[in-house]
């Protein structure tokens, strides 16, 4: 198993919060770019993309990506599940996680709908990076939400 490089992810997350990677589609205004952004943060943090067209997370490009790294449902679901090359992650109540992280907010009543990574922890704060409302450093109280749920990355298959 490799090792998540949390602060190359929080570097790159910090680097792109405001302005976007050139290299990458974006995805507001189609469904937003939030998870698309994560992932690029997960990728560079050491990421090994998986090629799985239907299971996997890759992207190539916009129209060649899989599901899972543009869309909040089934990046969660390829980081939890994931058995094959990629992240291996598992819930953690928001008080266990570290920076590289991922949370999922629920802002609506039907399904969770933004992905945001943790880039700073104090005693009395977490601090997020994000995209589709742009955000650098972002209190993660600012935010009004249903429910949260913690992403904590274990590491990676190879």
């Amino acid at each position: 198993m490799l090792q998540y490089n949390r602060n190359l992810a929080v570097e790159y997350a910090k680097k792109h919060a405001l302005k976007y990677n050139p290299n990458y589609f974006h995805f507001d205004g189609i469904g937003g770019d939030c998870t698309n952004f994560v992932s690029q943060c997960l990728l560079a943090g050491g990421g090994v993309m998986n090629y799985d067209k239907y299971y996997g997370w890759f992207y190539t490009n916009q129209n060649n990506r899989s599901p899972s790294w543009s869309s909040v449902r089934y990046l969660q679901r390829f980081l939890l599940d994931n058995k094959q090359p990629g992240f291996i992650a598992k819930i953690e109540p928001i008080y266990k996680l570290e920076i590289g992280d991922i949370i999922q907010i629920r802002q609506n009543p039907n399904e969770f709908n933004h992905s945001v990574i943790i880039t700073r922890i104090t005693p009395r704060e977490i601090y997020v990076c994000a995209h589709s409302n742009d955000a650098l450093d972002k209190p993660l109280s600012s935010y009004n939400y249903i429910e949260l749920k913690g992403i904590h990355i274990i590491g990676i298959n190879n």
